[in-house]
């Protein structure tokens, strides 16, 4: 069976699998995530960067009220997959430097806001790339073996999800930058090839299951709108949107060939679909706001502008999709994950 576009199905099944070779179950010991600010959970606090969220009012619904540092108002996606996976309800950023190596065993997120699958993108941002990102993957592992032994370092490597989250941020910022080098599709395509070159360079440190996310509609979020959608209407940039499907349509195929040529699993997990079905048709996932952020007014904060000075702030970010002028809220990331859950459910059973 494959399992392309299946993520959450390989979730379940990896947990109940059987490995006959050792006689005993295997599950999943831990989450590894690599990408940017859907993952990231603080990550950037430390950087020299204008990308950073470790103030209020983010963080106002995580528990305690804490800015962490997530791009959210609670939890992000790590963290809710990580609690699906039993390991944990919340995913530790590798950057954190309270850390301690026990709290490496279920896994951590490498994951920097800003950044992307085009080292520029990085650059530009002053943030962590894709690639350094797997440079810290390398001293996780060093950790885990100096600490608690070979044996522990290989099981995790082998038998751990590994998430893939990047090229929003490219799609949405670099290429402008790059305009002069890449059309539009050449750009995208670009991308898709960096991706399935990043998840070759993660199969070579010996990950065996593997799961990239596509591009998300990104010409929808309530920046994009302000600012190219027209001073009334607020609509959605639709280049951008071409964009994030070119890189889709292109990575989908790219990651099922990957998958059959190495061993291991490597599936493409498609939200591009259900976040802009949320975004068009809110009411039918229990949201009242799809085109502006709870953050302040809604339409252009992120990050520093998106301060607790702001006194239009919504008391209630459940009804919005997005928190701020870019990233959707805790609710909305549940939705994601509980939807997809509940779509590939009879696929397993």
């Amino acid at each position: 069976m494959k399992f392309q576009m299946l993520w959450l199905t390989l979730v379940l099944l990896a947990i109940e699998a059987t490995s006959t070779a050792q006689g005993k179950n295997t599950t999943i010991p831990a989450l590894i995530v690599f990408g940017d600010s859907i993952m990231d959970t603080g990550n950037n606090n430390n950087l020299s960067t204008p990308l950073k969220c470790n103030f209020p009012p983010y963080g106002k619904d995580f528990p305690g009220g804490s800015a962490t540092g997530r791009f959210s108002d609670g939890r992000v996606p790590s963290d809710i997959i990580a609690e699906k996976l039993g390991l944990a309800k919340t995913l530790p950023a590798y950057m954190n430097p309270n850390l301690k190596p026990k709290d490496l065993l279920k896994g951590v997120t490498f994951a920097s806001g800003g950044t992307g699958y085009d080292p520029l993108t990085a650059q530009i941002m002053s943030v962590i790339s894709v690639w350094d990102q797997l440079t810290y993957f390398k001293k996780y592992i060093s950790t885990i073996k100096k600490h608690f032994g070979e044996e522990k370092a290989k099981d995790i490597v082998e038998n751990s999800l590994f998430l893939v989250v990047s090229s929003s941020n490219d799609l949405a910022h670099t290429y402008l930058s790059r305009a002069n080098r890449y059309d539009r599709t050449s750009y995208a395509n670009f991308l898709a090839d960096s991706a399935v070159k990043f998840v070759r360079e993660l199969h070579k440190l010996g990950a065996r299951k593997i799961g990239v996310f596509s591009a998300v509609p990104v010409g929808c979020v309530p920046l994009q709108r302000t600012v190219f959608g027209g001073f009334l209407t607020r609509g959605c940039n639709q280049p951008l949107n071409t964009m994030a499907k070119q890189f889709n349509s292109k990575l989908s195929p790219a990651l099922d060939s990957l998958d059959k040529e190495l061993d291991g699993v490597i599936f493409y997990i498609d939200i591009y679909d259900t976040l802009f079905d949320m975004i068009q048709h809110p009411k039918k996932y229990g949201f009242e706001v799809a085109n502006k952020g709870c953050c302040g007014l809604g339409t252009l904060e992120i990050s520093y502008l998106c301060n607790s000075l702001n006194p239009f702030t919504c008391s209630n970010s459940s009804a919005y999709i997005f928190w701020d002028s870019y990233h959707p809220t805790e609710r909305a990331y549940q939705v994601i994950v509980d939807n997809l859950l509940e779509k590939y459910l009879s696929k397993v059973y």
